[in-house]
């Protein structure tokens, strides 16, 4: 922690902040790609201030930063060099204008409220002012196993989940009306999340594609290790004769999914008890 170079910046703040020991190393593992450069940095949750001279230690004079606050009274560091924006995180309005204000970011960092509506609404609002190459990222995660901040099954965490189930609709053969192509990525540490935004890749079709190499025939040992599978493409082997029969082809098909889910469930349920 001490040898990141966030918490150098960190140490640097002439005001108050308040931040986790194992936050510097994600920080920097973030963020240390836009030090030195002019990108528009938002920080939602200003509080007392530090967090905005941390980031401007950090990143760099280039940097646009732009703090994000309930709080009136985070405009005096308007005196300092920042922009500040007063509204609601969860006021879907008051991001509107803020988009219309700012134009696009390259990276915001929520470490506002943390009550799941704030969290939910800040990333449905803002992914689409983010830059290509860029990022949202969401902080104190943790909240969303910790009671005061909403109801359990619509924690951000679980919204996190489902975003990423529609990632990875995105394949070839899967259902296209449940993807979601507007972000590429999702990274996740400890109470952190980052929403990775690269637009053409996101939106690249899945395709199959082959080097044109040459191909020795290899056979496939995806099932080789389910002795009741083998058992099973032994006795169809034997029984080949009865595939041109209605329904062989189906059951066939049944009986194989059963032997692979039966396998399947036997030696992973102890990954998945709580």
């Amino acid at each position: 922690m001490k040898e990141t170079l966030s918490y150098q910046a960190y140490l640097k703040s002439p005001y108050k902040s308040i931040k986790h020991s194992t936050y510097f190393e994600v920080y920097d593992d973030l963020f240390s790609r836009y030090r030195g450069q002019e990108i528009t940095f938002v920080e939602i949750g200003v509080l007392g201030g530090g967090s905005l001279f941390m980031w401007r230690e950090f990143l760099g004079p280039q940097a646009r930063i732009i703090g994000v606050d309930m709080n009136p009274n985070a405009r005096k560091w308007e005196s300092e060099g920042f922009e500040i924006f007063i509204g609601n995180q969860a006021d879907e309005q008051f991001w509107q204008e803020f988009k219309n204000q700012v134009g696009r970011a390259d990276v915001i960092l929520d470490d506002g409220g943390h009550t799941f509506e704030q969290q939910i609404i800040t990333t449905e609002m803002l992914l689409d002012m983010i830059n290509d190459h860029g990022m949202l990222v969401v902080e104190d995660t943790h909240t969303s196993y910790m009671d005061g901040f909403g109801f359990r099954r619509f924690s951000f965490l679980e919204y996190v989940k489902r975003f990423i189930d529609k990632i990875n609709q995105r394949y070839s053969q899967f259902d296209k009306t449940a993807a979601d192509h507007r972000v590429w990525s999702i990274q996740t540490y400890e109470s952190f999340v980052a929403f990775h935004i690269n637009r053409s890749a996101s939106n690249r079709i899945s395709e199959r594609t082959d080097n044109g190499g040459e191909y020795d025939q290899a056979e496939g040992y995806r099932y080789s290790d389910n002795e009741a599978l083998k058992r099973m493409d032994a006795l169809v082997l034997k029984l080949n004769f009865l595939k041109y029969l209605p329904g062989v082809k189906w059951l066939n098909s049944k009986l194989r999914s059963h032997f692979i889910v039966k396998r399947s469930k036997d030696r992973l349920k102890q990954f998945f008890q709580k």
